[in-house]
């Protein structure tokens, strides 16, 4: 290990303090976090980390030569504008989700990366839920038989959040800031769709928040449907896979964010984000003798530290990026397809 990562962030709310930091932090031997930046310098709710410079000066970070990547943790809509000068500051910038709410922003920022000669790229983590690792498992052992359809979904029962929200706004548009987990899901383990179908809703009326989207991914021979609803008393399953020969049920999301969501962190905790044997999915199958089996699939370890250990990889080792242009512009005109009609 030739060095470590210094790295600065753009933002002090919640995705820095419960996605980025407690991460970040657990890998001292490979990462510095060396500033954070807040546009007004105020009590958060968080604590402030020793050692970690706390700024209102955008300029003390573009300008220190040893940071080598700005993370961009602001609301949704600021993400382009802010990842655009820590890019012009010839830094590497990685981009909270969603990466932009256009795909002019997002191919201009990609651009800016290459005339500047560093990286920009999206931060992905749902690649590494549990649920997600876990699905992947059992579709690579075979005992599915051939695969015909995927089924993931993302539910809440938060009724006050839409129903608080009286006007459109596209950059907090459901489709943006919750499709932008699942629909990069798809396209990272399946690749890119032949076609998309979308039903994209505003179920409290036109001109309010859109609160529903159900997108269906078209390849050869199966198909993967993503859906997401802020109205759901009862949630669905986290994923369904049905193949010829059985199926899979995996009731419950990866544990990870709930874990963080009470403050109980991967840092001198084993069994952070870890499934007990009630949380594990359920596979149904027919062997090719024809019996019939009913068993429990232990879960597979999330761990959103991979995307930071990618990372370093990258910037330190020159390895490929994990997210690539490619993944990331197509996710941004899938979206941008859906929810054309959203005003």
């Amino acid at each position: 290990m030739s060095r470590k990562l210094v790295i600065a962030h753009i933002g002090n709310g919640k995705s820095t303090n419960r996605y980025h930091l407690p991460f970040i932090l657990n890998r001292p031997e490979k990462f510095i976090v060396k500033a954070i930046y807040q546009r007004t310098l105020r009590p958060t709710g968080w604590d402030k980390i020793p050692g970690v410079d706390y700024t209102d000066n955008l300029e003390k970070i573009l300008n220190d030569k040893e940071i080598d990547v700005v993370i961009v943790n602001t609301p949704s809509a600021a993400h382009y504008s802010a990842a655009k000068k820590v890019l012009e500051a010839g830094k590497n910038c990685i981009v909270e989700k969603p990466f932009s709410t256009s795909v002019e922003d997002a191919a201009d920022l990609f651009k800016t990366a290459k005339n500047n000669g560093v990286m920009v790229q999206c931060y992905q983590n749902r690649r590494f839920d549990s649920d997600f690792l876990t699905a992947q498992k059992v579709i690579e052992s075979g005992k599915l038989g051939k695969i015909f359809e995927i089924c993931m979904h993302y539910d809440y029962y938060r009724a006050e959040i839409p129903e608080g929200e009286k006007t459109f706004n596209r950059a907090n548009a459901f489709l943006y800031t919750h499709a932008c987990h699942t629909v990069d899901q798809v396209i990272s383990y399946f690749g890119k769709p032949q076609k998309v179908i979308s039903d994209v809703r505003q179920l409290l009326g036109a001109g309010r928040m859109n609160d529903y989207f159900d997108l269906d991914f078209f390849y050869d021979g199966f198909k993967v449907s993503v859906k997401s609803s802020y109205f759901r008393a009862k949630i669905r399953p986290s994923f369904e896979v049905y193949g010829t020969r059985g199926t899979f049920i995996k009731a419950e999301q990866d544990k990870q964010e709930a874990d963080l969501k009470k403050f109980y962190l991967p840092a001198g905790h084993a069994d952070f984000g870890i499934d007990k044997p009630e949380n594990y999915g359920t596979i149904i199958y027919y062997d090719d003798a024809g019996n019939y089996h009913e068993e429990k699939v232990k879960s597979e370890v999330g761990d959103y530290a991979r995307f930071f250990d990618a990372l370093y990889n990258t910037i330190i080792n020159g390895a490929p990026q994990l997210v690539t242009e490619e993944q990331t512009m197509l996710q941004m005109k899938i979206l941008a397809d859906a929810g054309k009609d959203l005003a």
